[in-house]
């Protein structure tokens, strides 16, 4: 039972690390200085993260994987309309 606390502490923790410049990328509407290769690597790992979590059947790495995934989304998606450098490109 304790290992499962531990689990939900870490998951909860690395969970809303994101949410504060999600936050700030909202109220500045600037995503300049967040890389796109960051992010992208970022994704890819919550997203292993989750199928691994899935096939393991282990609820913190569901639950808080499942969450990065929608906030790196989130992410992703104000990098891209806030980036005039990624839009303009052709």
């Amino acid at each position: 039972m304790l290992i499962e606390y531990l689990g939900f502490l870490a998951a909860i923790l690395t969970t809303l690390a994101s949410v504060p410049q999600l936050i700030k990328i909202m109220k500045t509407k600037s995503s300049g200085d967040i890389s796109i290769v960051t992010l992208s690597m970022l994704g890819g790992g919550v997203l292993c993260w989750l199928v691994y979590g899935l096939l393991i059947n282990s609820m913190p790495l569901i639950v808080s994987n499942g969450f990065n995934v929608v906030v790196g989304s989130f992410l992703l998606f104000f990098k891209y309309k806030y980036d005039k450098s990624l839009r303009n490109k052709k």
